[in-house]
């Protein structure tokens, strides 16, 4: 057999939303483990192996009154409105190689574009069912799979409502400059989706190069769903981004359009009303704190980003974006507007006794005007967090 790899970090997270127009504040703040394990395959034509996950939180913060935000989810709540004080999370899954081709079925985090679990909050969201990944072919990457639960982030039971999900597609690396994907997803009783990915990288000298990155989904909802939500039933939305890249500088411009007769739908679960396809199913450009996913809705991005590595400050690194939309449709309008001013600053520790120690702060100013307040909410966003891997065995 293979080499086993385990992987374990802590996770400690905070995030909190001070809303506008007399919403309650929402925030939640959490200490996490979590622990991967990789068995490799046996030897000969066939190989065999498993995975496994061990996941869990403690809540420090954001009992009653102050968890509870969909946009932040680390502790689910219960009937009383209390949010859970902690989570326990655990996942298998057994695998079979042949080739380059490897079957799978358990515990699963898909990471592509028509379907990507979330691990962007305190703790992993997961599937159960069977995926397959094929690299037959260099520079081609097959996917296929059929899941039948969706166990949210912040619980441990598998109740989200998720009948199934059904989903295939490629990514191909043409050349060293060309790369693109094409996927499609049916989650049953939902929707079906479509999603196509371009990316080219143009040097220019050793230092600068250009990047073009487009991203587009074509969705079109089941009827009943449609009617639960009170809306239309297709949507097409694409982003097209620029950047020049020039040593340690990395500068962004991006266009984003939705166009159909609703806005673009992913994510949540489906006993709350949502998609049920992961938290991070979203792989457009103008996506931060809010997405510019409404219905109609155009939005310009301009971006900043700079490595302090060329500066003498290795690890170090500052993102900061500003994105405004218009044309949003509502009950009210048809021209609401939002915008956003986005800032992060990451920092790796690169050597010593907390090497690759990691800490993240991210600050978000989301404004929407008053006729697109239900389509989204004005406030200000703080994130924290803290990982810090280890040897365990």
């Amino acid at each position: 057999m293979t080499t086993a790899i385990w992987i374990c970090f802590l996770r400690n997270a905070y995030i909190k939303r001070d809303y506008r127009d007399g919403l309650h504040d929402k925030s939640e703040w959490g200490q996490g483990i979590i622990a991967t394990f990789e068995s490799g395959f046996t030897q000969g034509p066939i190989g065999f192996g498993v995975d496994g996950i061990a996941q869990y939180a403690v809540r420090l913060d954001g009992g009653r009154g102050n968890s509870g935000a969909g946009g932040i989810d680390f502790f689910a709540q219960d009937n009383d409105g209390r949010a859970k004080s902690d989570l326990a999370k655990f996942g298998a899954t057994a695998k079979m190689r042949f080739s380059n081709t490897v079957l799978s079925y358990g515990s699963q985090r898909p990471a592509l574009p028509i379907i990507n679990a979330d691990d962007s909050r305190l703790l992993y969201e997961s599937y159960t069912g069977t995926m397959l990944t094929s690299q037959e072919i260099a520079g081609l990457e097959v996917n296929a799979g059929y899941l039948t639960d969706e166990q949210r982030k912040s619980d441990d039971s598998h109740n989200s409502g998720l009948k199934s999900i059904t989903f295939g597609g490629a990514s191909y690396q043409f050349n060293d400059q060309l790369s693109g994907a094409l996927y499609a997803s049916h989650v049953e009783d939902v929707l079906n989706k479509q999603y196509l990915g371009l990316n080219y990288a143009q040097p220019l000298t050793d230092a600068q190069k250009l990047v073009f990155d487009f991203n587009g989904y074509n969705s079109r909802l089941e009827q009943e769903y449609a009617d639960s939500l009170d809306t239309g039933r297709s949507n097409s939305i694409w982003s097209l981004a620029t950047s020049y890249i020039w040593d340690i500088h990395t500068f962004k411009i991006a266009y984003q359009q939705s166009s159909g007769s609703t806005g673009y739908n992913y994510g949540g679960y489906q006993n709350q009303g949502g998609v049920g396809d992961g938290g991070n199913t979203i792989w457009l450009a103008n996506s931060y704190w809010s997405d510019f996913n409404g219905e109609d809705e155009r939005s310009w991005q301009a971006s900043y980003a700079l490595d302090f590595g060329g500066l003498g400050l290795p690890g170090l690194s500052w993102t900061t974006a500003y994105v405004r939309g218009d044309n949003i449709k509502t009950a009210e309008t048809n021209n609401g507007k939002e915008h956003e001013w986005f800032n992060q600053v990451q920092y790796q520790v690169q050597d010593g006794p907390a090497k690759d120690l990691k800490f993240k702060v991210r600050y978000s100013v989301l404004r929407v005007s008053s006729n697109a307040s239900d389509y989204n909410v004005s406030g200000n966003e703080v994130r924290v967090y803290v990982e810090y891997p280890f040897n365990a065995f």
